[in-house]
């Protein structure tokens, strides 16, 4: 179980890494609400790796047998070390190779925010991300913010995988 959790998790974390430089380099002109998005789906395209884990461990290792909970075990594993790929990834973005990007995200959600919300209700939301503010600059924050992003999907997709693959 080791080695395919190894394997696939590494396939995941590669995975993840290459969209994320891709879309770093290559997307960078879109609007951040887009890149949230294709942030999400290289997320998913990404954790599709814990599907064909399972898939694997369940048809070559364990003679096509596989139980829920041992199959829920590898999605985790597999998903952990993607997602921790992923949120030391995002804090040397943020930290080393883009270390404006914080505060270009936040004025850009300032704009957003003053062009959708009426004045007052403005004012509140304001005071509010200027509250959040210093918590997501925060590398320690933002490394367990990404990661549990990443694993908290990772976790649907090992349910459904675990579901589906089973057999006993």
């Amino acid at each position: 179980m080791k080695k395919t959790v190894l394997k696939y998790g590494l396939y995941g974390a590669v995975c993840i890494s290459i969209l994320f430089m891709l879309s770093w380099y290559v997307l960078d002109n879109l609007s951040f609400a887009t890149q949230e998005v294709l942030g999400y789906a290289s997320m998913v395209i990404a954790l599709l790796f814990v599907f064909f884990g399972i898939k694997e461990y369940r048809d070559k290792e364990n003679n096509g047998k596989i139980s829920f909970r041992t199959a829920l075990t590898i999605g985790l594993l597999i998903s952990v070390i993607t997602a921790v790929c992923f949120g030391i990834l995002d804090v040397i973005y943020t930290e080393v190779l883009n270390p404006n990007f914080m505060e270009t995200y936040y004025k850009d959600s300032v704009e957003q925010l003053r062009q959708a919300l009426p004045p007052e209700e403005f004012e509140s939301k304001l005071t509010e991300l200027e509250s959040q503010k210093e918590l997501f600059t925060n590398p320690l924050f933002s490394f367990g913010l990404m990661a549990m992003t990443v694993f908290l999907i990772g976790f649907i997709i090992s349910l459904i995988s675990a579901l589906v693959l089973q057999r006993k």
